[in-house]
């Protein structure tokens, strides 16, 4: 974003609900600092917050304020893991590098929880698991191959038959799924806004309303220009996510900007809410258009998925997610939905996350796909280390060569072909 306007929140549950945030005012002033950090979402502040555990005290620059985007916006669920099964992971990357990618990303849920518990973050996180669900027999497939592989190395994880969801879930429509006992759930506004004030507190400066307008060399160090002053910093740390610009060359057309929709019911009856699982897992579907869901502590339902590919602001912008719930439950119909919103997040061609060295003491980190709220906060951890040890530093993901998208100019087109093949796919099984 390169705009200064302040733009509001998105009319989201988590807006109305959240704790309050602490004052980032923009930057109005020149400074020199050790690292600059363009993007305040969690990769940013988890970034910054363990920098400054080992005494390097980051900038935060922020275009809005910090949760603004999906960071603050998402399904709210802490999920283990990445999209690809294990043993892919390690044909593609190797024994050792895909043998720890695997071990980082799957404690990435264990890591965001301790460090919940240790700043002590309000943010009603729980950690009751996460139910990856199959509702046709080529899903149902693809997860009990997942299931396996991670059970063979030792992971808290379990086969769900269709009876156990049912008893799980409410609903008959699961054939299967995996549960893992790692998952879990949080308000990732306040969540985002606990991580500001913690990072905050540590000594590091965020600046909200405070866009970088350009980033180029200065000598040894990098010259970051804001609406209002000048930043110069001896390293840089570019976390923009799904609102990437064009603040480094071509990096806007290495991820394709998705938008995920979330429908949110008013607090539901006691007896609902424990028809409803009970248990309080997060489920999120395994298929080509993912729909996720899970109960929040105040007996709210909230259903997300794909939705229309521009900004949303209230339930019936997204009908089919409130439908399809009802499919799930019937006694649903009837209900209250409350809010409906949305926010962009970075879906990679490889479905893996990005890390980026493109010059000297320049660091980017990208592309959640939709797994953001641990993984971009273990990240965190990951991208600390690199920046205070250079190149030397080993960290637990690839770092990797920008490789723009071909046609990328196209990308709305190519996502709502995406979405309307992948939801034929689904309902014939395929």
């Amino acid at each position: 974003m390169t705009s200064s306007t302040r733009l509001p929140l998105p009319p989201s549950l988590y807006a109305d609900t959240a704790v309050e945030a602490t004052p980032t005012p923009p930057l109005t002033s020149d400074k020199s600092v050790p690292v600059a950090i363009i993007g305040g979402g969690f990769t940013g502040l988890s970034t910054a917050l363990h920098l400054a555990e080992q005494g390097v005290l980051a900038t935060v620059l922020e275009a809005q304020e910090p949760g603004w985007g999906a960071s603050g916006n998402n399904g709210g669920q802490t999920n283990p893991g990445l999209k690809h099964d294990p043993d892919q992971i390690e044909q593609d990357f190797g024994a050792d590098l895909g043998r720890r990618m695997i071990e980082f990303s799957y404690g990435t849920t264990n890591f965001t929880h301790d460090l919940i518990r240790r700043y002590q973050i309000p943010c009603e996180a729980r950690q009751n698991g996460t139910l990856r669900a199959a509702y046709n027999e080529a899903s149902a497939t693809a997860i009990e191959t997942t299931a396996k592989q991670c059970i063979r190395r030792g992971m808290p994880v379990k086969l769900l038959n269709a009876a156990e969801m049912r008893e799980m879930t409410g609903s008959d429509r699961y054939l299967c799924a995996m549960l893992d006992a790692r998952g879990g759930d949080l308000h990732p506004l306040s969540y985002a806004r606990g991580l500001a004030r913690a990072a905050i507190g540590a000594g590091v400066a965020v600046h909200g309303e405070t866009p970088a307008l350009s980033l180029r060399r200065d000598g040894r160090s990098w010259r970051i220009e804001t609406p209002r002053a000048v930043v110069r910093a001896d390293k840089v740390l570019l976390a923009t996510n799904g609102f990437t610009d064009d603040l480094w060359p071509a990096l806007r057309r290495t991820i394709v900007p998705v938008f995920s929709s979330i429908a949110a019911t008013a607090p539901l009856s006691d007896e609902i809410a424990r028809a409803i699982m009970p248990t309080r897992p997060v489920l999120y579907e395994s298929g080509h258009i993912t729909v996720y869901y899970r109960i929040d502590q105040h007996n709210r339902l909230l259903m997300g998925g794909r939705g229309p590919m521009r900004w949303i602001s209230k339930p019936t912008d997204v009908a089919y997610l409130i439908r399809y719930a009802e499919r799930l439950w019937p006694q649903l119909k009837g209900v209250s939905w409350t809010h409906g919103w949305n926010s962009r997040l970075a879906i990679t061609t490889d479905h893996y996350p990005h890390v980026h060295a493109p010059a000297e003491n320049l660091l980017i980190s990208l592309g959640c796909n939709g797994r953001g709220v641990a993984l971009s906060t273990a990240m965190g951890a990951q991208l600390a280390r690199r920046l205070i040890g250079g190149p030397k530093a080993e960290i637990d993901m690839p770092v990797t060569g920008i490789k723009p998208i071909p046609m990328h100019a196209f990308w709305r087109v190519g996502v709502t072909t995406a979405v309307l093949t992948g939801r034929v796919r689904d309902k014939l099984g395929v």
